[in-house]
Protein backbone atom coordinates (compact mmCIF):
# COMPACT_ATOMS: atom_id res chain seq x y z
CA UNK A 1 0.00 0.00 0.00
CA UNK A 2 1.38 3.37 -1.07
CA UNK A 3 1.56 6.62 1.15
CA UNK A 4 -0.95 8.98 1.17
CA UNK A 5 0.23 12.86 0.21
CA UNK A 6 -1.28 14.63 3.78
CA UNK A 7 -0.44 17.45 2.13
CA UNK A 8 -4.27 17.48 0.47
CA UNK A 9 -5.77 16.40 3.69
CA UNK A 10 -7.38 19.19 4.98
CA UNK A 11 -8.03 17.74 8.53
CA UNK A 12 -3.82 16.79 8.32
CA UNK A 13 -3.12 20.64 7.71
CA UNK A 14 -6.08 22.02 10.04
CA UNK A 15 -3.94 20.32 12.70
CA UNK A 16 -0.98 21.94 11.66
CA UNK A 17 -2.38 25.07 11.28
CA UNK A 18 -3.87 24.77 14.92
CA UNK A 19 -0.41 23.59 16.29
CA UNK A 20 1.37 26.57 14.56
CA UNK A 21 -1.84 28.38 15.95
CA UNK A 22 -1.29 26.91 19.95
CA UNK A 23 2.12 27.88 20.00
CA UNK A 24 1.72 31.48 18.28
CA UNK A 25 -0.90 31.55 21.51
CA UNK A 26 1.28 30.45 24.29
CA UNK A 27 4.24 32.33 23.33
CA UNK A 28 2.52 35.60 22.28
CA UNK A 29 -0.92 36.05 23.80
CA UNK A 30 -1.27 33.71 27.18
CA UNK A 31 -0.19 30.91 28.52
CA UNK A 32 -2.93 31.30 31.46
CA UNK A 33 -5.84 32.06 28.87
CA UNK A 34 -6.60 29.33 26.15
CA UNK A 35 -8.03 31.01 22.59
CA UNK A 36 -11.72 29.21 23.43
CA UNK A 37 -11.46 31.12 27.08
CA UNK A 38 -10.63 34.65 25.08
CA UNK A 39 -13.68 33.51 22.56
CA UNK A 40 -16.17 33.64 25.44
CA UNK A 41 -14.58 36.44 27.01
CA UNK A 42 -14.92 38.23 23.67
CA UNK A 43 -18.19 37.15 22.85
CA UNK A 44 -19.39 38.53 26.55
CA UNK A 45 -17.66 42.10 25.94
CA UNK A 46 -19.73 42.01 22.47
CA UNK A 47 -23.25 40.78 24.02
CA UNK A 48 -23.49 40.68 28.04
CA UNK A 49 -25.60 38.80 30.01
CA UNK A 50 -25.98 36.28 27.23
CA UNK A 51 -26.40 32.41 28.80
CA UNK A 52 -23.92 29.56 29.01
CA UNK A 53 -25.50 27.61 26.10
CA UNK A 54 -25.80 31.11 23.43
CA UNK A 55 -22.06 31.71 24.39
CA UNK A 56 -21.20 28.11 23.72
CA UNK A 57 -23.10 28.38 20.20
CA UNK A 58 -21.68 31.79 19.39
CA UNK A 59 -17.88 30.43 19.94
CA UNK A 60 -18.64 27.26 18.70
CA UNK A 61 -18.05 24.90 22.10
CA UNK A 62 -20.00 22.06 22.63
CA UNK A 63 -21.55 21.79 26.20
CA UNK A 64 -18.99 19.99 28.59
CA UNK A 65 -16.25 22.40 27.10
CA UNK A 66 -18.36 25.52 27.62
CA UNK A 67 -19.07 24.20 31.15
CA UNK A 68 -15.06 23.87 31.78
CA UNK A 69 -13.82 27.20 30.86
CA UNK A 70 -16.82 28.68 32.47
CA UNK A 71 -15.65 27.64 35.55
CA UNK A 72 -12.19 28.33 34.63
CA UNK A 73 -13.07 31.91 34.18
CA UNK A 74 -15.19 32.41 36.90
CA UNK A 75 -12.12 30.83 39.41
CA UNK A 76 -9.86 33.47 37.88
CA UNK A 77 -12.50 36.35 38.97
CA UNK A 78 -13.08 36.89 35.30
CA UNK A 79 -16.72 36.21 35.13
CA UNK A 80 -20.04 36.30 37.31
CA UNK A 81 -22.56 33.47 36.98
CA UNK A 82 -25.42 34.44 37.73
CA UNK A 83 -29.32 32.75 37.41
CA UNK A 84 -31.91 34.08 35.08
CA UNK A 85 -34.54 36.19 37.36
CA UNK A 86 -36.78 34.64 34.32
CA UNK A 87 -35.47 31.00 34.35
CA UNK A 88 -33.69 29.55 37.44
CA UNK A 89 -32.44 26.71 35.20
CA UNK A 90 -30.48 29.11 32.77
CA UNK A 91 -27.31 30.74 34.00
CA UNK A 92 -26.27 34.39 32.47
CA UNK A 93 -22.69 35.46 31.81
CA UNK A 94 -21.06 39.04 32.41
CA UNK A 95 -17.65 39.93 32.45
CA UNK A 96 -16.02 41.23 36.10
CA UNK A 97 -13.97 44.44 35.63
CA UNK A 98 -10.31 42.25 35.65
CA UNK A 99 -12.15 40.05 32.95
CA UNK A 100 -12.96 43.30 31.16
CA UNK A 101 -9.47 44.42 31.33
CA UNK A 102 -7.78 41.07 30.76
CA UNK A 103 -10.04 41.00 27.59
CA UNK A 104 -8.26 44.41 26.89
CA UNK A 105 -5.24 43.51 26.77
CA UNK A 106 -5.19 40.14 24.89
CA UNK A 107 -7.09 41.90 22.25
CA UNK A 108 -3.88 43.72 21.61
CA UNK A 109 -1.85 41.15 21.82
CA UNK A 110 -4.06 38.78 19.52
CA UNK A 111 -3.87 41.07 16.85
CA UNK A 112 -0.31 40.95 16.99
CA UNK A 113 -0.33 37.05 16.80
CA UNK A 114 -2.60 37.32 13.53
CA UNK A 115 -0.48 39.84 11.64
CA UNK A 116 2.76 36.85 12.76
CA UNK A 117 0.33 34.28 11.72
CA UNK A 118 -0.53 35.28 8.54
CA UNK A 119 2.99 36.79 7.41
CA UNK A 120 3.13 34.44 4.73
CA UNK A 121 0.27 35.98 3.34
CA UNK A 122 -0.57 38.78 1.40
CA UNK A 123 -3.57 40.89 2.01
CA UNK A 124 -5.50 39.53 -1.07
CA UNK A 125 -4.38 36.19 0.16
CA UNK A 126 -5.55 36.71 3.79
CA UNK A 127 -8.99 37.73 2.82
CA UNK A 128 -9.36 34.49 0.44
CA UNK A 129 -8.34 32.56 2.76
CA UNK A 130 -10.42 33.94 6.15
CA UNK A 131 -13.41 33.51 3.28
CA UNK A 132 -12.34 30.06 2.19
CA UNK A 133 -12.02 28.92 6.08
CA UNK A 134 -15.10 30.45 7.35
CA UNK A 135 -17.01 28.45 4.42
CA UNK A 136 -15.37 25.24 5.25
CA UNK A 137 -16.50 25.41 9.06
CA UNK A 138 -19.85 26.89 8.39
CA UNK A 139 -20.90 24.08 6.33
CA UNK A 140 -19.03 21.67 9.36
CA UNK A 141 -21.66 22.83 11.81
CA UNK A 142 -24.26 21.63 9.73
CA UNK A 143 -22.66 18.36 9.96
CA UNK A 144 -23.52 18.59 13.65
CA UNK A 145 -27.24 17.91 13.20
CA UNK A 146 -27.79 14.76 14.43
CA UNK A 147 -31.53 14.65 12.79
CA UNK A 148 -29.76 13.76 8.73
CA UNK A 149 -27.35 11.21 8.93
CA UNK A 150 -24.01 12.38 8.29
CA UNK A 151 -23.28 10.29 4.84
CA UNK A 152 -25.80 12.80 3.59
CA UNK A 153 -24.01 16.02 4.37
CA UNK A 154 -22.03 16.29 1.51
CA UNK A 155 -25.86 16.15 -0.88
CA UNK A 156 -27.20 18.92 1.23
CA UNK A 157 -24.01 20.93 1.74
CA UNK A 158 -23.42 20.94 -2.26
CA UNK A 159 -21.13 18.19 -2.83
CA UNK A 160 -21.11 14.43 -4.64
CA UNK A 161 -23.15 11.48 -2.35
CA UNK A 162 -20.82 10.28 0.50
CA UNK A 163 -19.10 7.49 -0.37
CA UNK A 164 -19.69 4.47 2.06
CA UNK A 165 -17.81 5.29 5.05
CA UNK A 166 -15.34 1.98 6.69
CA UNK A 167 -15.69 1.84 10.46
CA UNK A 168 -12.23 1.78 12.35
CA UNK A 169 -12.47 -1.87 12.56
CA UNK A 170 -12.84 -2.20 8.96
CA UNK A 171 -16.71 -3.54 8.17
CA UNK A 172 -18.40 -0.78 6.34
CA UNK A 173 -21.08 1.40 7.98
CA UNK A 174 -24.63 0.99 6.67
CA UNK A 175 -27.41 3.17 7.71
Amino acid sequence: MAAVDLSTHPGHLARRLQQAHYLLWNVMVSEEITSPQFAVLNTLVAEPGLDQRTVGERVGLDRSTMSEVITRLGRRGLLDKVRDPQDGRRFLLRLTEDGVRTHRRLTVRTARMNQVFLAPLSEDEQNLFFELIRRVADAAEELRSPAEPLRQAPDRLGGAAAPDVARHDGDPVTS
